[in-house]
Order: C-alpha cells, then sequence, then structure tokens
C-alpha cells in the first residue's frame, strides 16, 4: 500500500485541488455556491491527476525515461516494487473511477461536458503516452496551466451556477492558478534536466535552460496575483493580505531554489504546491468571510 501511495506522488496534488478550490471561490463571490457539483468537480479533479501521475510512472518505464537511484521520488515500477501491467491497469482502472464521477456531473450541466470529460482524460494520457507525448516536447507547462488552472477552475464555477456569468472572476483566477501549478511542474523538471536531456526528453528546462526557468518561475507567481486584478477590486482591502503572504513564501521558495540541487528540490516541489494550496484556501477563506460579513 505504500508504494501505491508513493506513486499516486501525494504532494503534487494540491495542483489538482487548487482550480476547485479557486471555482468553488468564485461561485461563493458570485452567489452560486452549490456544494454537490463542487465536490464531485474535487472527486474528479483528483482521480484524474492520480491517473495522470500513474500513466507518467508506466510510460516513463516503457520509454525507458526513469532511472534507478533517480534524485527525483522513487518510481515503484522502475525500481521493481510494482509490475508494470499492474501499473498500466491501475492507471486505466483510476480513469474509469474519473469518469463515473464526470458521469455524475452531467446531471448539473450540458451534454456537451462529456467532450470536455474526455479531452481532460485523454490529457491525462497524452502528458506522457502517445506517439507525440506533451512532457517530452515542451507542452507539458502549457497543458499544466490549461487543465490544472483553466478548466478546474472555470468549469468547477459554471457547474454550480449553470451560466458563464462569473467569467469574469473565474477566468483571470483560473490563468492565476495555472501558471503557479505549472511552477510545480517546473522545480519537477528543473530538477530532472539532465537525466531528461540523456533521454531526448525535452521540457522547457532542458530547452531553455535552468537560469531561464528561475525567472520564469519568480516571474509566473507575480504575474498570478496580478491577473488577479478584477477580483482583488471587489474583495475588502485586508483581503489583499493573501497575495502579500503568498508573495513572501513565494520569494522564499524562489531563493532556495537558486542554491538547491538533487534530492534537495523534492522539499521545494513540495513547497511549492503547499504555497499554491495556502494561496486557494486562503482566497476561499477571505471570499467566504467576506460574504458572511455582507461586505
Amino acid at each position: 500500500m505504500r508504494k501505491w501511495i508513493e506513486a499516486m506522488r501525494l504532494r503534487t496534488l494540491p495542483v489538482s485541488v487548487a482550480g476547485v478550490i479557486a471555482g468553488i471561490s468564485c461561485a461563493i463571490l458570485s452567489e452560486d455556491f452549490n456544494a454537490v457539483p463542487a465536490c464531485l468537480c474535487l472527486a474528479f479533479a483528483v482521480l484524474a491527476q492520480i491517473a495522470s501521475n500513474f500513466g507518467n510512472e508506466y510510460y516513463d518505464f516503457k520509454n525507458g525515461i526513469d532511472k534507478k537511484g533517480r534524485s527525483g521520488f522513487r518510481r515503484g515500477v522502475t525500481e521493481g516494487e510494482i509490475a508494470p501491467g499492474a501499473m498500466k491497469c491501475a492507471t486505466y482502472l483510476t480513469l474509469f473511477a474519473a469518469a463515473v464521477v464526470g458521469c455524475m456531473l452531467l446531471l448539473y450541466g450540458p451534454w456537451w461536458l462529456i467532450i470536455v470529460g474526455a479531452l481532460i482524460m485523454l490529457f491525462a494520457l497524452a502528458y506522457s503516452a502517445g506517439p507525440y507525448p506533451l512532457s517530452h516536447h515542451g507542452w507539458g507547462d502549457v497543458a499544466v496551466i490549461v487543465f490544472f488552472g483553466i478548466v478546474p477552475a472555470t468549469f468547477t464555477c459554471f457547474l454550480q451556477s449553470g451560466t458563464w456569468d462569473s467569467l469574469c472572476f473565474s477566468l483571470p483566477t483560473s490563468l492565476a492558478v495555472g501558471l503557479l501549478a505549472a511552477n510545480v511542474l517546473v522545480v519537477n523538471n528543473y530538477r530532472d534536466a539532465e537525466d531528461d536531456a540523456a533521454v531526448g526528453k525535452r521540457t522547457t528546462v532542458v530547452i531553455f535552460g535552468r537560469r531561464a526557468m528561475l525567472h520564469f518561475y519568480l516571474l509566473s507567481g507575480v504575474a498570478a496575483v496580478i491577473i488577479m486584478l478584477p477580483l482583488w477590486r471587489v474583495l475588502p482591502l485586508w483581503a489583499l493580505s493573501v497575495p502579500a503572504m503568498y508573495l513572501l513564501l513565494h520569494f522564499i521558495t524562489w531563493r532556495s531554489l537558486r542554491r538547491a540541487q538533487g534530492a534537495e528540490l523534492n522539499q521545494l516541489l513540495g513547497r511549492t504546491a503547499v504555497n499554491l494550496l495556502f494561496f486557494s484556501l486562503s482566497l476561499l477563506l477571505v471570499v467566504i468571510v467576506t460574504d458572511c460579513i455582507g461586505f
């Protein structure tokens, strides 16, 4: 069980949770909160990410990307602790579970959500599998911004309200969350740059270099806060403590990232994910308090 939990990569799961929480915040701000579809969106997002993580482990092993004794988190399949067939089966079973949850969401939205759900599950596999794995050709960061930021935040809000009326809030918030989620991938690829380059895996860190992606990491955190200006403007002044605290944590993590090497980066990957979760949960708390006091 420990090996399977490790394969889920719990340190990265805040990435999928944050987008849904951001969507819930926007729905509350628009007075459209609905607990049932919100919880279903959360379950779908987590299952889809776990399936993607399982698939990444299986297909990277199959393609010879991962090596034993790597600096990153242990890979059960690569280390011989989990059979490749079992990991492949777990990938598709988890995708099936996500599909079941997605079908339940049809009770709260139109039929074309089937297409959206299918695209999300296709991305979960296409990230590492297929003739053109996105993560192997520099498209992983863009895919994370779209499928861990824009899609979960906007659609979580939509499924609670049934309209796109709150898009003026949910769209910038979703883009901000997507940028912060991409930073988790940046740290992951920053750590694995040499190994990835050796096997021809062209991540953005391999393509643009560590120095350039360090700048991206810092600037994306600042940009995320600025992008959310439409949301900050409708919240009370004290709500600005959220972006202020996040930027402080972000800058501290960035400074550590500049000096860290090898396995030390595993901790910074977790801290980057926690910073994202802190940001989304703090935003939710601010919106709830604002709604309660009737600002």
